[in-house]
This record gives C-alpha cells, sequence and structure tokens, in this order.
C-alpha cells in the first residue's frame, strides 16, 4: 500500500505567533518534502515544497484564517498520505489549550477526555518519553513513538512541547554520575524532531486575540549541574537563559503570561534565593510537570502555581503552599474568552471530571 511509506504526521508552531504552522511528517525512504493543503471547503488547493529529499520532513504553511479547518496531505507521487485536517486557531469566541506532564511514562493512556474537549492547542510540561537509549526506541525514534501513542491527536492538533531531563537522556542514570555525560544538555534529537519557535529548547508563543503568553524554559534536575547528570541549560544569574526570561518578562504586554518548565518549584527557589520567582511573579501562573500527582499551590504574591501529570500516582510530597492536591492521572485545561478580563485553569482527571478550578485575572487588572 502506497500510503505505508508515510509512517507518522504532526503538527508544531515554528514562529512566535499562530500564522503558520509547520506540518512533520517521517518516510521510510528519502522523498520530496512535498504538502497540499486547503484553507477550508471550496477553497484552491495550494501547495508548499522543499528542495531534496529526505525521511524527516518539516514544511511551514501559513494560516492565516482563523477558526477554519485545513485540510492537508503530505507526500508525493506514490506515496502520498491520507487527508487530515486541523481546525486554525480562533480569533474570537473561546479558545482552549490544554498542558500534559510526563507523557513518556503513560503509554496506553485513555485520553478520551481531553480529546473531547476539543482543545486549539497541546502544551506540554516536560518529559515528553522516557529516554533516548531504550533499545525499542533510541534517539529520534523515542518521539516518533510518542507520535504513534495518539497518532490522530498529533496530527489533528498543534503541539507544542518542553523539555525535561528524559526527553535527552541518552545513557542510562545510573546510582552515581558516570565519566560520560547522561543528558545531551543542547537536546539535539528532540531539536531536529520537533520545528518549534526560536532556540526550541526555550520558546515563548503569543496568541494575540486572546492576549496570552506561554513561555517554555529548559529548568530541570537543577541540583545534578556541573556533573555528567547535568540535564539542561545554566540557570544562574549570569546564564543566557536567565537574562533572556527576565528581558522577556520586562517586555512582555500580554494580559496572560504562563510560565512553563520541569521543575520543582521550591527548589529552584532555594537555590537561587528567589531571583527566578521575582520574574515568575510578574507572570499569571507557573506550571510544572515535576512531579506524578495534581497540584495547586498558591506562592507568595498570589502566584498559582501547577503540577501536572497524566501518571498521577507517585510520591505525594506537597509544596508548602498547596491549595489543592490529588493523586490522579490528570492534565489543565485553560480557558480564554476574548475581550474577558478572566480566564479559567481547570484540573482534569482522565475520567473528564474538574477536580480544582482557579480563575486568574488578566494582568494589570484589579482583583
Amino acid at each position: 500500500m502506497a500510503q505505508a511509506q508515510v509512517e507518522r504526521t504532526w503538527l508544531t508552531p515554528q514562529t512566535h505567533t499562530p500564522d503558520a504552522v509547520v506540518v512533520s511528517w517521517q518516510t521510510a525512504t528519502p522523498t520530496e518534502s512535498v504538502i497540499r493543503y486547503k484553507a477550508g471547503e471550496g477553497a484552491t488547493q495550494e501547495e508548499a515544497r522543499l528542495p531534496g529529499t529526505r525521511t524527516l520532513h518539516h514544511v511551514e504553511i501559513p494560516v492565516k484564517k482563523p477558526d477554519t479547518a485545513y485540510s492537508y496531505t503530505v507526500g508525493t507521487g506514490s506515496q502520498v498520505s491520507q487527508e487530515a485536517r486541523f481546525q486554525s486557531l480562533p480569533a474570537q469566541g473561546e479558545l482552549r489549550v490544554a498542558i500534559v506532564g510526563d507523557w513518556g511514562y503513560t503509554p496506553g493512556r485513555d485520553l478520551s477526555a481531553l480529546k473531547n474537549d476539543k482543545v486549539h492547542l497541546l502544551l506540554t510540561a516536560g518529559d515528553n518519553v522516557p529516554s533516548l537509549h531504550e533499545a525499542a526506541a533510541p534517539g529520534l525514534k523515542a518521539f516518533g513513538a510518542l507520535i504513534d501513542q495518539q497518532p490522530d491527536l498529533f496530527r489533528s492538533t498543534p503541539f507544542l512541547p518542553i523539555l525535561g531531563n528524559h526527553d535527552r537522556e541518552v545513557r542510562p542514570r545510573g546510582p552515581k554520575p558516570p565519566a560520560e555525560p547522561v543528558y545531551d544538555v543542547e537536546a539535539t534529537a528532540y531539536r531536529e524532531f520537533f520545528a518549534l519557535p526560536g532556540e526550541e529548547w526555550r520558546w515563548h508563543f503569543d496568541i494575540p486575540a486572546f492576549d496570552v503568553r506561554f513561555v517554555a524554559l529548559d529548568l530541570n534536575h537543577i541540583s545534578d549541574f556541573g556533573t555528567t547528570w547535568q540535564t539542561c541549560h545554566a540557570w544562574d544569574e549570569s546564564s543566557d537563559q536567565f537574562q533572556w526570561y527576565k528581558k522577556l518578562m520586562a517586555e512582555t504586554i500580554s494580559g496572560y503570561v504562563f510560565t512553563l518548565n520541569n521543575e520543582r518549584q521550591s527548589s529552584l527557589a532555594g537555590k537561587t534565593k528567589g531571583l527566578w520567582h521575582e520574574q515568575f511573579r510578574k507572570g499569571s501562573a507557573l506550571v510544572t510537570g515535576f512531579g506524578y500527582f495534581a497540584e495547586r499551590a498558591e506562592l507568595e504574591g498570589g502566584l498559582p502555581y501547577f503540577n501536572t501529570c497524566l501518571k498521577g500516582d507517585g510520591s505525594p510530597y506537597k509544596d508548602a503552599r498547596s491549595a489543592f492536591f490529588a493523586s490522579q492521572d490528570n492534565y489543565l485545561l485553560l480557558t480564554f474568552t476574548a475581550g474577558s478580563d478572566k480566564m479559567k485553569v481547570q484540573i482534569k482527571n482522565l475520567k473528564g471530571e474538574v477536580l480544582d478550578t482557579r480563575e486568574i485575572t488578566k494582568r494589570g487588572m484589579a482583583k
């Protein structure tokens, strides 16, 4: 069957705004990178392509029409995929964004509840795969296995992951730091597989119609920094990452700002004496996927802090300022209404039940 050559397809934004999307796919043998697409029923078919041949394809197409069903096929000649569709982000009404954590340790989870929420954008809080060295799925194959878990979801929903330590684990960690580095700090395979904004290991993504900015940081296992267990980029006050985030927060005018990372906030606060938290408090919320549970804490200055994890049965260590906690598989659903001064964050279990709701007021508005 000709379609067997196109092994998997997924969507990611590569720009900082939703006016374009990258359609990515893999083929068993090198082929041309060709995509044919339509912006809505009855629209003229258009084509985008890259020169040369390859097995890992990333082709960006413009997305100029909001709230429109785009249809597309990828491949060329006899190797063309079945038609798929994605809905461009709305410009008015309601925007729904889901955030999941620790996908790498949840094979076989039933995500029907998340799919029923019909989210416009899917983000993560890190640890998207278990490692890059397991025999069954080494290197890039680990991310391919992630896509294969939910093929319909990934070819129809734009996806913005962030890094956790497992997403760059190239050797077994072991009981003590070995001679060779365990993690690829530069996250080479991750950045090759996903076409993401900016430097890709960190990024920001804005949705102007709903006055929101999402910011991805590379913070995980900071206690291992300087050893062969080091996994993330530098995070001290003089680091490029911190200075980038500080400048970004100073320049951000969005009414809502969500910062995503994969570290425990209390560990970061202790190591940096609150340096990062001074910047976090300029935003609307802090989100992590560090712990295997559901939690909302209310940090100093009223900053909500969420931990989300598709695997919710881990050790239940609560944050000192915990306001809600549950040992259940879960995800976050963020709902924005265009023109509103408030939005809501719901912690939902995989049955679709709302476990906790936190309303957030737009920055600069009276609370």
